[in-house]
C-alpha cells in the first residue's frame, strides 16, 4: 500500500454530502445532476432506484447545494458544478429547503408506525422555532405548528404537516421553497407486509398533497424504491416527471459509471483487480448505460485499502435482509421454479414488466414477482433488450447478486424441508429400504430450485438439507475437507447412523453405474469402520443424482 492510498478515505456507511466533503473522504462526482434537475422545468421530479445506489446521498447533496440556511461553496469547489458560475449565483444556498426522509417510519402496526411519522415531523418542526415567531403568522398556524412539534397533532393536522411548513417557510423567506422527500414509499412497504396499508396511504396521501398545485413550491425531488402508481398516492398531482430505471434522462447519477470505477480503482492502484470488480458489481442497465452498484465498490475498495490481499465478497447481504426474493419463492415457487432455474444457470427469461405498482397488491400475482425483482436490482435489462410493450429480456446482473439468489433459496428449501413430513424417508433409511429412499428423495427433489446447475453441490447441499433441524446429528465431511465420506447422519437416541457418498450423473443412462460406484468408494474406503464399536448399526448408501432424478443404492 502507498502513502497515496493510505490516505484514501471511503464513505462506508455515510450518506452525509457535507460530511464526506468536509472529511476529504472519496467522492464520485455526481453534481452535475443539479443543473440538469434545474433544466428540467418539472415542478416534481420522482427517482426510483434499488436500494444502495446513493439515493440518500444525492438528495443530501441537493440539500447542501439549494438550502438558503447554509453556506455551501467549499463544499463545491472542484466539482463539475462549480463550473458553471451563473447558475451557482442564481442557485447556490439561495431557497428554502425542507429535507425529509420517511426511511425510518415502520412498524407492525398502524399506531406504532404512526407515532415514529409524528416524531419524524416533530424533529423536522423543531428546526424551524424562528417561524412562529413571525408576527404575520396566523394564530390557527400556529397552533398546528405547535402541535406538530410536539407530537399532539390530530390525523387531520399531520396531513396538512408539510403544506403549513412550505407556506411558513414561503412566507418568511419571501421565496418558493425546494422540497426533498427521501424514500417515500418505506411507510407504505412495512405497512403493506404488517396489514395496515390503507390505513397508511390515507395518511401518506394526505401529507403528499403539498405537491398539489402549490405556488409556494419551487420544485421537488422525491425518491424511492418503487413507483407507486400515480392515482394511488399523488392524486391531482400535475407536472409530475418519474425517473425510473428505464429512463434515459439521469441514468448516469444513480450508481458508478465504468468510467468511475476505473479511476476509482485506479486510485487505489487497484486496477488489475478490474476484472473481479466488473464480475461481481457490474451488470445493471440504468436507461441503456452500464452501472455498478456504489455501495459493492466503495465497500470492496476501503476492503482493498485497508487489507493486504482481498477478494470481491458479497455486501448487500450484510444491510438489510433480502426478503422480498424469500417473500414471493414462498408464494409462488412451483409458478417461478423453472424460470428461476434458467436465470441461475446464467440465462435469460422475457418478462412482462409493470413499472407502476401498489404496495398492497405487491404478493397478487408472478407478474409482479419479476417486475419487482427487476425494479429493485435483483434482476436487469439485457443491454439489448428493448422496452417494448413493456416485455423486456432479464438476467441477473453480477455474480454478487447471484450467490444472494443461492442464499435465499437454500433458506427456503431448508424450511420448505423442514415442514414436509419425512417419516417415511427416515423410517427407509433406517430400514434398509432402497426403494422407498429412492421415492421419497425424488419427491422432494422435484419441489426444489436448482440453484447450482445441477451440479455435484447442488445435490450435496440438498442432501445436507433434508436431515437438517430433523433431530440427526449432520456432519458434512465435504464442506470441512476432509478426506471422508460426504454426509454422515447420526441417530443417537437410537445408536444408528447412516453414511451418505454422492456422485452427480452426467447422463441419465448413468445412474445406476454411478450409484455403484459411490458404494465401492464406501467399501475400499471403509468409511464405516470408525463407527462400528460406537454404534449399533451402520447404514452405508451410495447415491447418485441427475437433474431431478436419483438412485439410491445399500
Amino acid at each position: 500500500m502507498n502513502s497515496f492510498t493510505a490516505k484514501l478515505k471511503m464513505p462506508i456507511g455515510i450518506s452525509d454530502f457535507e460530511t464526506i466533503r468536509k472529511r476529504n473522504a472519496y467522492y464520485v462526482d455526481k453534481s452535475s445532476l443539479i443543473s440538469e434537475l434545474i433544466n428540467s422545468m418539472s415542478a416534481v421530479t420522482l427517482f426510483t432506484r434499488p436500494r444502495r445506489f446513493g439515493k440518500t446521498l444525492t438528495m443530501s447533496m441537493l440539500e447542501s447545494f439549494f438550502n438558503i440556511e447554509k453556506n455551501s461553496k467549499n463544499l463545491f469547489d472542484g466539482l463539475e458544478i462549480s463550473k458553471n458560475e451563473a447558475l451557482c449565483a442564481t442557485w447556490m444556498n439561495e431557497y428554502p429547503v425542507i429535507s425529509l426522509t420517511f426511511k425510518e417510519i415502520e412498524g407492525l402496526d398502524f399506531e406504532t408506525a404512526y407515532e415514529y411519522l409524528k416524531e419524524v415531523l416533530a424533529d423536522l418542526f423543531s428546526q424551524y422555532p424562528f417561524l412562529i415567531d413571525e408576527a404575520s403568522t396566523a394564530e390557527n398556524d400556529k397552533e398546528l405548528f405547535y402541535n406538530l412539534q410536539n407530537c399532539s397533532a390530530t390525523k387531520a393536522g399531520v396531513k396538512k404537516s408539510l403544506k403549513l411548513l412550505v407556506k411558513l417557510l414561503f412566507n418568511y423567506y419571501g421565496k418558493p421553497v425546494i422540497l426533498l422527500l427521501d424514500e417515500y414509499d418505506v411507510p407504505l412497504a412495512k405497512a403493506a407486509d404488517n396489514g395496515y396499508y390503507k390505513e397508511m396511504l390515507d395518511i401518506m396521501r394526505g401529507i403528499l398533497q403539498v405537491l398539489k398545485d402549490n405556488n409556494n413550491l419551487a420544485f421537488a425531488v422525491i425518491t424511492g424504491c418503487l413507483r407507486i402508481s400515480k392515482e394511488s398516492i399523488f392524486t391531482g398531482t400535475n407536472n409530475f416527471k418519474i425517473n425510473t430505471i428505464t429512463s434515459k434522462r439521469f441514468n448516469e447519477y444513480f450508481g458508478f459509471t465504468e468510467r468511475e470505477v476505473k479511476e476509482l480503482l485506479q486510485d487505489i492502484n487497484a486496477s488489475s483487480q478490474y476484472d473481479k470488480v466488473k464480475e461481481w458489481y457490474d451488470g445493471y442497465n440504468f436507461g441503456g448505460v452500464e452501472i455498478y452498484c456504489p455501495w459493492d465498490v466503495i465497500n470492496y475498495a476501503d476492503d482493498f485499502i485497508n487489507e493486504d490481499k482481498v477478494e470481491p465478497s458479497c455486501y448487500w447481504n450484510n444491510t438489510s435482509g433480502n426478503t422480498i426474493i424469500r417473500s414471493f419463492i414462498d408464494r409462488f415457487s412451483n409458478e417461478i421454479r423453472d424460470d428461476f432455474e434458467v436465470l441461475l444457470k446464467g440465462g435469460q427469461i422475457q418478462k412482462t414488466i409493470k413499472e407502476d405498482l401498489t404496495y398492497d397488491l405487491l404478493h397478487s400475482s408472478e407478474e409482479n414477482f419479476w417486475s419487482v425483482l427487476y425494479l429493485t436490482g435483483y434482476l436487469t435489462m439485457v443491454k439489448e433488450s428493448k422496452f417494448i410493450s413493456k416485455e423486456i429480456t432479464l438476467k441477473i446482473p453480477n455474480k454478487e447478486i447471484r450467490e444472494i439468489f443461492n442464499d435465499t433459496i437454500k433458506e427456503w428449501f431448508a424450511t420448505t424441508v423442514g415442514n414436509m413430513n419425512r417419516n417415511k424417508l427416515f423410517q427407509a433409511i433406517w430400514n434398509a429400504d432402497v426403494a422407498t429412499i429412492t421415492e421419497q428423495m425424488t419427491k422432494i427433489l422435484i419441489r426444489t430450485i436448482s440453484y447450482y446447475d445441477y451440479r455435484e453441490d447442488f445435490y450435496h447441499a440438498f442432501l445436507v438439507g433434508i436431515f437438517t433441524g430433523a433431530g440427526y446429528s449432520v456432519k458434512s465431511n465435504r464442506e470441512n475437507g476432509e478426506g471422508r465420506s460426504d454426509v454422515v447422519i447420526k441417530d443417537n437416541n437410537n445408536m444408528r447412523v447412516a453414511i451418505f457418498e454422492v456422485k452427480y450423473s452426467e447422463k441419465k443412462a448413468y445412474l445406476e453405474k454411478d450409484c455403484d460406484r459411490a458404494l465401492d468408494q464406501i467399501r475400499d474406503r471403509q468409511y464405516f469402520v470408525e463407527f462400528e464399536d460406537e454404534y449399533e448399526e451402520v447404514f452405508c448408501y451410495g447415491i447418485s443424482f441427475w437433474k431431478k432424478r436419483c438412485l439410491v443404492k445399500g
